[in-house]
């Protein structure tokens, strides 16, 4: 057993709660203790990851957000730097599997959050646990 942090991006709560669920029932089933950090945005999750990385805490992580294009460029900038920074942790051998939705609209979130759909915050708990085991295998 080991311990997974479930890093989220708290927006839209329905979204977050959804996705939490997801990515808390395929940690869980797989015999692993889970808890959840709560940070301001989607930019802030690779950071969070990274001081919990040095705290030697966590096997693993799961990043949970929901980003939603508006009006303005803001939506590309956040997509893609939280996913810069979560790839450059991953580089460095993090078990992280990314669970940010980067949707056009809240129905097109809804459909991917649910876990009765889509379920993409347990695919990215999946993620991280194949990452997981990919690593004990090179570390043998």
């Amino acid at each position: 057993m080991a311990r997974f942090l479930i890093v989220e991006a708290r927006f839209y709560d329905h979204l977050n709660d959804m996705l939490v669920a997801g990515a808390r029932a395929a940690l869980e089933k797989a015999g692993h203790e889970v808890e959840v950090l709560t940070v301001p945005g989607a930019l802030e999750i690779p950071a969070a990851i990274s001081m919990a990385v040095d705290s030697q805490q966590y096997a693993g992580f799961v990043a949970i957000g929901v980003v939603i294009r508006g009006e303005t460029y803001h939506f590309e900038i956040v997509a893609g730097e939280s996913a810069r920074g979560i790839m450059a942790l991953t580089m460095d051998g993090i078990p992280i599997g990314n669970g940010i939705l980067t949707t056009e609209n809240e129905q097109q979130a809804i459909v991917r959050a649910d876990p009765a759909q889509l379920d993409k915050g347990g695919e990215a708990a999946k993620a991280a646990l194949a990452l997981l085991d990919i690593q004990a295998k090179f570390a043998s």
